[in-house]
């Protein structure tokens, strides 16, 4: 997160869809440092049992990093399937609520809830995927622009990430080290192309 927080820093864009992506940048950088904080034992320096597991912070960074890009993809106001995307987020979250509610703990689960993350990949991946279609339907269509790095950036991480939080569960101990070293690489693409998209000139934006 450091590559789109130095970015961010030092070019300042002022695009209006690209303030929910602003403010992931800013709360997963939270997120990722508490989260690895609680891995190296910080709960047993303070005695606090909230500290002991953080699979719940990998969930909080799940639904903010599902809310702030359904309202990046919301801010871009592309008339397509209008009706299907406003909708989508309420549903979305009834099902995080169900599944929370009646199959899986969402503060104290041993692993990260791979209902939630298989959710919010496959709902994100079909953002992506509606954003490249209209896009193929202009006739001044763009791969220069903020808005294409980013839904890019995303697209590469859902798309690598679906399959692994949809089998997280059944996965084996060397299958999870396995694809947990691809979602970290896809991670950082991910990040590095958030960055790209505060670079891009002005005039193509």
């Amino acid at each position: 997160m450091l590559f789109p927080v130095a970015a961010l820093y030092y070019r300042r864009n002022y695009l209006g869809y690209l303030k929910p992506v602003k403010l992931y940048v800013i709360l997963a950088l939270i997120l990722n440092v508490l989260a690895v904080a609680m891995d190296k034992r910080l709960g047993d320096f303070t005695g606090s049992e909230w500290l002991m597991n953080n699979n719940y912070v990998y969930n909080i960074h799940s639904i903010v990093r599902f809310l702030c890009f359904c309202a990046f993809f919301e801010r871009l106001k592309q008339p397509f399937l209008i009706n299907l995307k406003r909708i989508l987020p309420y549903v979305t979250a009834f099902l995080v609520i169900l599944n929370f509610k009646f199959n899986e703990s969402f503060f104290h689960a041993p692993t990260i809830s791979s209902n939630l993350f298989a959710l919010e990949a496959g709902v994100l991946l079909f953002y992506c995927l509606q954003y490249y279609l209209f896009k193929l339907q202009e006739d001044s269509f763009s791969s220069r622009t903020s808005d294409f790095w980013i839904t890019t950036g995303l697209s590469i991480y859902v798309v690598f990430n679906f399959p692994f939080f949809l089998m997280y569960t059944s996965l084996s101990s060397d299958n999870q080290k396995f694809w947990w070293n691809i979602h970290n690489i896809s991670y950082v693409i991910f990040c590095i192309f958030i960055a790209k998209a505060f670079y891009v000139p002005e005039n193509e934006r």
